[in-house]
């Protein structure tokens, strides 16, 4: 049922869900062109320097799944108010941070922060829009602002770095989130609460198998695959992973009931987030470093160096409604991970003698394009036909796949990127990863594309 049946209350609502959603985007792609200056004031090691993205991807991964159907039961607008709380408390014990242990411990704090608030400002908008033309519309400015804040926290990390600090870009965070905390107890009435109570051994089952897996896969790409805890960890997150379909199939009331996966346009579009993520990761990366090191970018110019790609993006994204409505979901899907996918293919041929504009602004407009057609459609084809108390669920199972497409993608890419590197150095090496992780994103695209024309595109959703 509709929070509101009122125009200025759905604005406001929409208005909150955007920009919470938008704090984790951004904090994402702030670390990104941050590092290095964190690093330095910091003390951290080389090896240790990773766990400040793995730490926060490590509990947000983890958390997903319990979290979000912690919304049906207890209510989404409070589950909302306490992830916004968690994040922006652990944003400012950040920017406060004065050693790297502190640094890692509030990094997974505000991953677990990040847990609790993704799903919730999705579930939100599920329950709050109608289906049809008013739903498409707002999940395309989510999906347009996702993709958005990711290049702008590009930009904005390497800023603040150079100008000012990376610091920053954490405190921003405490009076944004005071401001969304207010209008959401102002603005948003508390959902139904569902009876019943948590699927504890599915939670524990989740939460910990997922946790494993993450870990393993981000432990793989420093220890290697023959590392014994690597294996251990991931071995156990599968086992895990697998007691814990075994268990949703009996649960009386799942955390992740499996009859969201029932409907196979859904179910691809779970699949295809993850690969699609996986790329996109990549992408950022890998692109990043090649700036920074190859074409020796400062971090504020590295940021700005994707502006093709985020101007086109938002720009296609804002047309999406209008495109959904003539070629409808899965013909809009499928053009947008094959766009994508040039797009990647001629990156990922970079070298350290080309033309910024020929070798990396152009095939990022097609990246741009690829992006702003593609997430909408995905975050609606996830989201297909899900009634309104697993909601919650829903939103858990596409933000799950959005992490794991984020964890697992960049951990599998960073191992690929070694292969047959052995005698490369310097920047030479680093070229032959960029270009062996790119073409390997584009292939993930092509994956992704394959299962949307066999399960999605058939369809005019």
């Amino acid at each position: 049922m509709s929070t509101s049946s009122t125009m200025p209350h759905k604005a406001a609502i929409l208005a909150i869900i955007l920009v919470s959603y938008v704090m984790i985007v951004l904090d994402t792609s702030i670390v990104l062109t941050g590092l290095p200056s964190i690093h330095r004031d910091l003390g951290f090691t080389d090896n240790g320097l990773a766990w400040v993205q793995s730490a926060y991807t490590l509990t947000f991964g983890g958390f997903l799944l319990l979290a979000a159907r912690a919304g049906d039961i207890v209510g989404r607008r409070r589950m909302l108010v306490l992830g916004l709380a968690v994040f922006t408390l652990a944003s400012l014990m950040i920017g406060m941070a004065p050693s790297p242990s502190w640094m890692v411990g509030a990094r997974a704090v505000q991953g677990l922060g990040a847990a609790i608030l993704a799903p919730s400002t999705l579930a939100l908008l599920q329950t709050t829009f109608a289906d049809g033309a008013e739903r498409t519309r707002a999940v395309s400015y989510y999906s347009a602002v996702a993709g958005i804040a990711a290049s702008v926290g590009l930009v904005l990390g390497g800023v603040l770095a150079d100008w000012l600090s990376w610091r920053v870009g954490f405190f921003i965070n405490l009076p944004i989130g005071i401001a969304m905390i207010w209008a959401a107890l102002r603005y948003i009435n508390e959902s139904p609460r569902n009876s019943g109570h948590f699927d504890a051994i599915g939670a524990l089952a989740s939460t910990a198998g997922m946790s494993a897996l993450v870990y393993g896969m981000i432990r793989s790409a420093s220890a290697g695959w023959r590392d014994s805890t690597t294996q251990g960890a991931v071995a156990g997150g599968v086992l895990l992973l697998i007691a814990f379909i075994l268990n949703e199939r009996h649960a009386a009331q799942p955390i992740m009931p499996l009859r969201l996966f029932s409907v196979p346009a859904r179910a691809a579009a779970y699949g295809a987030r993850l690969l699609f993520l996986g790329a996109m990761i990549g992408f950022f990366f890998f692109t990043t470093q090649y700036l920074q090191t190859v074409l020796a970018y400062r971090p504020a110019i590295t940021g700005l160096a994707f502006l093709p790609m985020t101007t086109v993006n938002f720009a296609v994204a804002l047309q999406v409604p209008r495109f959904t409505a003539r070629f409808g979901n899965g013909r809009l899907l499928a053009a947008g991970l094959a766009i994508g996918a040039v797009g990647m293919a001629w990156l990922s041929q970079v070298s350290s003698s080309h033309n910024y504009v020929l070798a990396v602004a152009l095939p990022m407009v097609l990246i741009g394009i690829g992006q702003g057609l593609t997430l909408s459609p995905l975050t609606a084809a996830g989201m297909l036909g899900v009634p309104a108390p697993d909601a919650g669920a829903a939103s858990g199972v596409v933000n799950v796949a959005h992490q794991l497409g984020n964890s697992l993608g960049l951990a599998a890419l960073v191992a690929v990127a070694a292969y047959r590197a052995d005698a490369a150095t310097g920047t030479t090496l680093l070229l032959h990863r960029v270009n062996t992780a790119l073409a390997c994103s584009a292939g993930l695209l092509v994956l992704a594309l394959l299962l949307v024309a066999a399960f999605i595109f058939p369809k005019k959703q």
